[in-house]
């Protein structure tokens, strides 16, 4: 078995909303090498990301300018895969969180901002280590990971109701 890289999590806080980065810190390294240890992806040794927690007002930029959609969205990814490696890494790219829109999506299912933030930072991680929901068959696999994931980490199977909190869309 391949051994789990420690992947350099980089926080910058936007949005005062979130609180102190310090908070975020244990509980999104735990999250992103919960991801990594599920992964069927070789990522570098001294792989790292940026994680942003940022706004509605932000995400909808980005949204707007790399997706073409103008409203914002809970997250997004950006990542930095080098077509010509076999591995991911060491730099695999950004992780951008909405607070407004993962607050509402929240409380909407009735589950801790937490546990919302955790599935994504496990959604977001996920894409940047090639994972896609392009097609049924890919949306699938995606959605058992992250399942199987945050199940690791005692965290409830978002997509087991029938009106499921969509990630990323």
């Amino acid at each position: 078995m391949t051994a789990i890289p420690d992947i350099a999590v980089d926080i910058l806080v936007e949005d005062a909303g979130w609180g102190e980065e310090a908070a975020w810190r244990a509980p999104i390294a735990a999250w992103v090498k919960a991801a990594a240890a599920l992964a069927d992806a070789e990522i570098t040794e001294e792989a790292e990301l940026s994680l942003v927690l940022t706004d509605d007002a932000a995400i909808a930029v980005l949204n707007r300018d790399h997706r073409g959609l103008d409203k914002p969205t809970n997250v997004l990814s950006f990542p930095q895969d080098d077509p010509e490696s076999d591995a991911y890494g060491p730099l695999l790219g950004d992780i951008v969180i909405a607070r407004e829109t993962v607050v509402r999506e929240a409380e909407a299912a009735g589950i801790s901002l937490s546990d919302h933030v955790a599935h994504m930072v496990v959604h977001g991680f996920l894409h940047l280590v090639g994972y896609d929901h392009m097609n049924d068959d890919e949306a699938d696999e995606m959605e058992g990971l992250e399942s199987a994931v945050l199940a690791r980490l005692g965290i409830a199977d978002p997509y087991a109701d029938t009106t499921p909190l969509g990630a990323g869309h």
